[in-house]
């Protein structure tokens, strides 16, 4: 039997980094170089802050993007969960996970707002979108012959599922983000190796189960976690640290 419920899980491994982050957000810690100032923009004639602000818009995005293909592939089988750890479920997702898709998001902002954030000009020329496009298009492409077998499924559909939110970031400004790149990396890479520890230990604790006939049976080496569900963590994260990149260069055109 697992020794916590699904949602007791999300409060204990997302509740207290978050809980820590925002702290270290309070206070004003930084790491890896000086704070950069957090810009405000007029929204019905008053200030608000544009970090919160974008925050908020890609924890709203998140939650909606995300439901139906999660509600599509649980109901599918590509995963299910432990006995006894799911209370009460809507479209039925967890009522957990809805928490998840709302914090995940929170989680990944306030740690990339700990890094320095380098605002600069944003140039691409006409034919470097498209090429940031046809990139993103490629990801959905290779997804949907991914998930024609069942073995591929599971990966297929969040190939598919990922593709159009990559092709509207990498054509808006794929040149911009490259030019931050270690931003972006610190800002992916630590809170997605988090959640794939936190992740593996959900699944070898009996939280949730991943299903092996939708699944490749590729493992993260040393870690031994689904290559599936490590690729979600990485787009999933990718997704918010690009936004919000690309969000400080929006505010300062905006405010």
């Amino acid at each position: 039997m697992p020794t916590l419920t699904y949602l007791q899980f999300h409060l204990v491994f997302l509740g207290l980094p978050l809980l820590a982050l925002a702290v270290a957000a309070a206070r004003g810690v930084t790491l890896l170089g000086p704070r950069t100032a957090t810009p405000a923009v007029r929204l019905a004639g008053r200030a608000v802050d544009a970090r919160a602000l974008g925050v908020l818009v890609m924890a709203v995005l998140a939650l909606v993007y995300t439901t139906p293909w999660d509600s599509y592939l649980i109901q599918r089988g590509a995963w299910r969960y432990g006995e006894g750890t799911v209370l009460a479920r809507l479209f039925a997702v967890p009522l957990g996970e809805y928490l998840f898709f709302v914090a995940q998001p929170v989680l990944t902002a306030l740690w990339l707002y700990r890094l320095p954030m380098d605002v600069g000009p944003l140039r691409i020329a006409l034919a470097q979108r498209a090429l940031g496009v046809g990139l993103g298009g490629a990801v959905s492409l290779s997804g949907w012959w991914l998930a024609s077998s069942d073995p591929g499924f599971y990966l297929g559909t969040l190939f598919v599922w990922a593709g159009p939110v990559l092709a509207l970031q990498w054509g808006f400004g794929w040149t911009y983000l490259l030019d931050r790149w270690r931003t972006v990396l610190a800002g992916v890479g630590v809170p997605t190796l988090y959640l794939w520890l936190v992740d593996r230990f959900a699944i070898g604790d009996g939280i949730w189960y991943i299903s092996d006939r939708y699944t490749t049976g590729l493992e993260v080496p040393l870690l031994g976690l689904p290559i599936e569900e490590a690729a979600f963590f990485l787009l999933t994260n990718l997704f918010v640290v690009q936004g919000l990149v690309l969000w400080e260069w929006v505010v300062r055109r905006w405010a």
